[in-house]
């Protein structure tokens, strides 16, 4: 990856739909460049999915999770990205080992989804945060 790949995610990272026409004419390049890059992109796995933020009202969370000492936080992380009201799932260093990040309709389905964590055999504890607000970086 270089430094114009690097441009292009910059640009995508904050609006996923730009044009790759725009995004030529931001980095300096020709339209199809941009349109290769991001299919090698795509095709080595460094653009894993292109995503909607929506705003939509719904209560909106991050789920700390520690798991227990000899879990292979991979598959549970896997697992979790699984579940409908998932955004984002990250193997995180510190107290916890996984955060969720969730968008769920209201309080009562982000707390049945607490639950369904809480009862996995692997997890050992959770901790919620509210998202108040977000801004895209």
């Amino acid at each position: 990856m270089d430094e114009l790949d690097r441009q292009i995610l910059t640009i995508l990272r904050r609006d996923s739909r730009t044009p790759y026409t725009e995004i030529a004419d931001s980095v300096g390049t020709s339209e199809g460049t941009v349109r290769n890059r991001v299919e090698r992109l795509v095709e080595e796995g460094i653009i894993e999915r292109f995503t909607v933020a929506t705003r939509t009202g719904n209560v909106k969370a991050m789920i700390e999770i520690g798991v227990a000492v000899d879990v292979d936080t991979s598959e549970i992380s896997e697992r979790m990205a699984d579940w409908t009201e998932v955004d984002f799932v990250w193997q995180v260093s510190g107290e916890e080992d996984v955060v969720v990040v969730a968008d769920t309709a209201d309080t009562g389905a982000l707390n049945e989804m607490i639950t369904r964590a809480r009862e996995l055999d692997e997890v050992v504890s959770t901790k919620t945060r509210l998202i108040l607000d977000e801004k895209l970086g």
